[in-house]
């Protein structure tokens, strides 16, 4: 569990953001399941992402869910065991491997970095044995750091297409075929029963994933590439983290943006170009104005967050990633709008703190909505234009 936001120069995943404080762990709970514990965040948002195996969320912890503090068991497919007394509820896991990221609002003051601490310690995800029905605190701050893996400067480079097809056996064995999967299971599991008794046959494999990274997955990194038109040049999943058999959408969010939220805890909006159609780039000055009352509709919080060309962020004098809900000091318009500008040199003094800083090359916009009302769920709130200021 951090402690603050997310480092400005982490590399291991793509579009992190800088709204919420983060958690992560992964856990095959066929064999360890374990107990999820949710303080009392009283008033405070917060939202707990149980993945599976395929990134799709199945737990639904948090505050739009009316989730209690207290203690949640989570365990896998085939697990027989007994729930003992003083667990809140049971989470079944359609696979083996889960993943869980907690995610808890936090402003920009020092009075709220500070008074979230209390909380972030009660949150901890730990083996079913050790349950005694108390509350367990941890002091993250005092937990090992590791170095990061290598990068070549983008996100850390999970999938080598070279070794594609030597552990694509050994996930289908980990997560059997979902109903109506069983044919391609079969098909897939001839090509590679082919490929072991042909070297040949197992290069060709092998340059098809080479091919196929290049030719089909690297273009869904784009935004543009990723989701369904939502009006002024944006886009955005309508099916995150509830893919079912879109495997295209979670091939895209999975190269872009890894493990969304689901649909009624965040959407997700983003965008690659202006409103004429061209690319963002920081050569350039834009202006994103929200009309009054046209902020994003939420129950939760929001922001307008700006990666670079790899997705990540950018740095800048402000060390300022991102503005929404957590900016206390934003200015509103005598109209009751909201300009954001965005380029790469300060707007002046007294536009700075509505500034988020450009790089001077490429860049994408991206308006994470927590907790969405109906109406954003429904696709009836558009997003703002983005201006090129000429």
């Amino acid at each position: 569990m951090l402690t603050d936001y997310i480092s400005e120069k982490q590399r291991f995943v793509t579009c992190p953001n800088q709204g919420t404080v983060y958690g992560a762990g992964y856990q095959r709970v066929d064999t360890k399941p374990v107990v999820i514990q949710v303080p009392d965040f009283k008033d405070r948002f917060f939202t707990y992402q149980i993945a599976d195996a395929r990134t799709e969320s199945f737990g639904r912890i948090g505050k739009q869910y009316g989730t209690k503090p207290g203690f949640y068991l989570l365990v896998g497919p085939n697990w027989k065991g007994t729930v003992p007394t003083g667990i809140n509820g049971v989470l079944h896991s359609p696979t083996d491997l889960v993943a869980i990221f907690p995610r808890v609002f936090q402003d920009d003051t020092p009075e709220d970095k500070a008074a979230i601490q209390p909380l972030l310690s009660q949150i901890m995800v730990y083996p079913l044995a050790e349950f005694d029905g108390k509350m367990k605190t941890k002091d993250w701050k005092s937990t090992p750091v590791f170095p990061a893996p290598a990068s070549a400067g983008g996100e850390t480079k999970w999938v080598v297409p070279e070794k594609f097809f030597d552990e694509l056996p050994i996930v289908m064995k980990q997560n059997p075929p979902l109903p109506g999967e069983e044919s391609l299971y079969a098909m897939f599991q001839s090509v590679l029963d082919a490929a072991a008794a042909d070297p040949k046959i197992k290069q060709n494999l092998i340059a098809t994933a080479v091919a196929s990274e290049k030719e089909i997955v690297a273009p869904l990194f784009d935004f543009h590439n990723n989701g369904k038109p939502v009006g002024n040049g944006w886009t955005s999943p309508p099916n995150g983290a509830n893919w079912g058999v879109d495997y295209l959408s979670r091939a895209a969010t999975a190269k872009s943006n890894m493990y969304d939220n689901a649909p009624q805890e965040t959407r997700y909006i983003y965008s690659d170009f202006d409103s004429a159609g061209q690319r963002l780039n920081g050569a350039h000055s834009y202006v994103v104005t929200f009309p009054k009352d046209q902020l994003p509709p939420v129950n939760g919080f929001w922001s307008l967050t700006l990666y670079n060309k790899e997705h990540l962020f950018s740095p800048n004098p402000l060390n300022r990633y991102s503005l929404g809900t957590k900016s206390k000091l934003m200015r509103f318009g005598d109209d009751g709008s909201l300009t954001i500008y965005v380029q790469n040199s300060s707007p002046g003094n007294e536009e700075e703190t509505n500034w988020l800083p450009a790089p001077k090359d490429d860049f994408s916009l991206y308006i994470r909505a927590y907790w969405p009302k109906q109406e954003l769920i429904d696709g009836k709130w558009t997003p703002p234009h983005i201006e090129k200021v000429k």
